[in-house]
């Protein structure tokens, strides 16, 4: 089996799962675009502890980690993937083994920013499913240590994800009140586009200090916890970085909701 890519998948609101829109349709062709993993290990913004957590849970519930107001169907929604303890256990051995604090969690579930894609691509809820927390404590070269600790799993044909979003300035959104289709502001296009460009042309250095040196940075990204996945994603690619933007869209009008794979 060759090995599989890392990927880092905006998820954006978990309205994504019942609201029409490109990022969606393209998130419901993951299962079909790459072959079938052994198992999927997410990077999720939605699980910041002060060092690296890995879930070993057996059968680890679906946790609806967000606020009242969002419709029903969304706190019905279930994911019953398995989990995969075992595996848990070697990620907290690769991770330990680069020098880097890490635990084993036996009890938490899988927060939204997994389930949410992985019901889009793998609906069927039938490979097992391990989570790695973030550490907003800790910088962006932290994340990418972390995703170079877990690029031998990618060649057992574990599938390493970074769930953020490429934008997440929630403030943008509420208290300016945009809707759904709203227009793509300039201070968002311009930070999306320059992710890209580094990207394509392999300034991974530069990548690491995008909050401070893209355009906008610090407005795309007022707490650094929605990009840090996208650090662990590229990690994971290995020793040189080769990264292909696989989808570009914008929900809210400041939601980049870029995927890209690292092969």
């Amino acid at each position: 089996m060759s090995a599989l890519p890392s990927l880092f998948l905006s998820h954006g609101s978990p309205m994504i799962l019942i609201e029409p829109s490109p990022a969606r349709d393209f998130l419901t062709t993951l299962g079909a675009r790459f072959p079938r993993p052994s198992a999927i290990v997410v990077v999720s913004a939605h699980h910041d502890t002060r060092e690296a957590v890995v879930t070993a849970t057996a059968q680890p519930e679906t946790i609806h980690d967000f606020g009242r107001g969002f419709p029903q169907a969304l706190f019905d929604a279930r994911y019953p993937a398995p989990g995969d303890p075992a595996l848990a256990e070697r990620i907290a051995a690769l991770v330990a083994d680069a020098g880097m604090p890490v635990g084993l969690d036996t009890a938490r579930g899988l927060d939204h920013g997994a389930w949410v894609p992985l019901m889009l691509g793998w609906p069927d809820a039938n490979v097992p499913v391990v989570q790695l927390s973030i550490s907003s404590h800790h910088p962006p070269s932290r994340h990418h240590a972390i995703g170079r600790a877990l690029a031998p799993l990618r060649e057992e044909g574990v599938l390493v994800i970074g769930s953020g979003s490429l934008t997440h300035n929630l403030r943008a959104i509420f208290v300016e009140g945009r809707d759904h289709d709203a227009a793509v502001p300039d201070w968002v296009a311009q930070f999306a586009d320059w992710v890209h460009d580094r990207a394509a042309a392999g300034e991974e250095t530069a990548l690491l200090d995008a909050i401070d040196r893209a355009p906008h940075g610090r407005a795309n990204h007022p707490t650094p916890d929605h990009l840090l996945p996208f650090f662990a994603a590229m990690g994971a690619d290995g020793a040189v970085l080769n990264a292909e933007r696989l989808h570009h869209s914008y929900t809210y009008g400041v939601l980049a909701m870029d995927a890209y794979a690292f092969h």
